[in-house]
């Protein structure tokens, strides 16, 4: 699109794969939450993670939660002052706190090449949000691994917020929202469909890194 836009007939185009080899992507069906968000940050002691919630209160909440179980936390949301943001983010970056929960207000422009996981606490609205807070894990090329919290309540409640909107963004919306679930639902190995919407094909056969695989 930008050599068209700026007629650049002659520009050199270079074109790289959307697969993340070394992240290790799983869904799992969110029955207790909180439980699970505690035994899955147990796994991966003095490591740095992100949690991505959906709403402010939520991620005031689990923060609080997990800082009472003895993890090291920050919050990040678009309710805290510039300072406070800063400050978090800073102290993440240098491995002060280990753990940022977050909104999606977290992670733009971010290079922190440790992060040993990503959990999502809620379901993304889209796979291009899911895809992009998943790409913050593993940046320097060791397995990271990425846990999605599913349940149709969130499913629900997206559909709620979606049916607010009108025509095409609407349409947009919920286009979206069903390929996230899809992505969630399906049985194959997960990268198939990750991929797929993004135009990108996968052979069919095991990644081994997937939970499907």
């Amino acid at each position: 699109d930008i050599r068209m836009s700026l007629k650049l007939d002659d520009a050199t185009l270079f074109v790289a794969g959307f697969n993340r080899e070394n992240l290790f992507i799983q869904a799992i069906a969110k029955e207790n939450p909180v439980r699970q968000a505690i035994e899955f940050v147990s796994r991966f002691p003095n490591e740095s993670g992100i949690i991505y919630c959906l709403t402010r209160k939520q991620v005031d909440h689990l923060c609080e939660i997990l800082r009472a179980q003895g993890f090291s936390t920050g919050p990040y949301h678009a309710g805290l002052t510039e300072s406070e943001r800063a400050r978090n983010q800073a102290q993440f970056v240098r491995d002060e706190i280990q753990i940022m929960v977050a909104t999606i207000a977290f992670g733009m422009g971010i290079d922190k090449s440790n992060v040993r996981y990503v959990l999502h606490f809620d379901l993304p609205k889209s796979i291009e949000s899911y895809y992009q807070e998943i790409g913050r894990a593993g940046r320097d090329g060791v397995r990271a691994d990425c846990l999605l919290l599913f349940s149709y309540a969130d499913v629900h409640k997206s559909k709620y917020f979606i049916n607010k909107k009108e025509g095409q963004h609407k349409r947009a919306a919920n286009l979206q929202l069903n390929a996230m679930v899809h992505l969630a639902e399906t049985e194959v190995c997960r990268r198939i469909p990750l991929l797929a919407y993004f135009g990108e094909g996968f052979p069919q056969e095991k990644c081994n890194m997937c939970d499907n695989c």
